[in-house]
């Protein structure tokens, strides 16, 4: 019998995943259908739905710096509902190409449902990341014109 991860062994096992790549392993740690957004999003994308739109999420891709990073200063706040957490965190990491350090806080507030994640809200500084992945310009010039971009 398989043991059902609590919701604060979920979101430990999402963001340890993100830190150490293990990208094949993290929508497995997702319901078949649930709801991902990311309200800070400069661009707006679109919210993730199934599991296999986070499959292609958390596709690696060979663009752009690799980054070293380790999930810190984790506190996980337990709520009235015995399903959501709100989690706060940082990634401390550096950019491997330049040795540049930084750091990415982050907010999630998840929802688990028999050990998987049905919904997420994920809070993150997106300035930072396309700053940390060279796509700074590229985010802005997306936002100056209104629309999408790779950043």
């Amino acid at each position: 019998m398989t043991q059902v991860l609590s919701p604060r062994e979920v979101f430990l096992a999402l963001v340890n995943g993100v830190a150490e790549g293990r990208w094949k392993e993290l929508p497995d740690l997702y319901a078949e259908q649930t709801l991902v957004v990311h309200p800070f999003d400069p661009l707006r994308a679109a919210a993730l739905r199934t599991r296999d739109e986070l499959r292609e999420h958390f596709r690696p891709t060979d663009s752009g710096p690799r980054l070293h990073r380790r999930a810190t200063n984790i506190t996980i706040h337990e709520t009235t509902d015995p399903e959501v957490i709100v989690a706060e965190f940082e990634y401390r990491g550096t950019v491997e190409e330049t040795g540049e350090p930084f750091v990415l806080p982050g907010i999630f507030v998840l929802r688990v449902r028999a050990g998987e994640i049905i919904s997420s809200r994920d809070y993150f500084d997106h300035v930072t990341v396309a700053r940390v992945r060279g796509r700074l310009d590229t985010l802005v010039a997306a936002v100056r014109a209104g629309g999408a971009a790779s950043a």
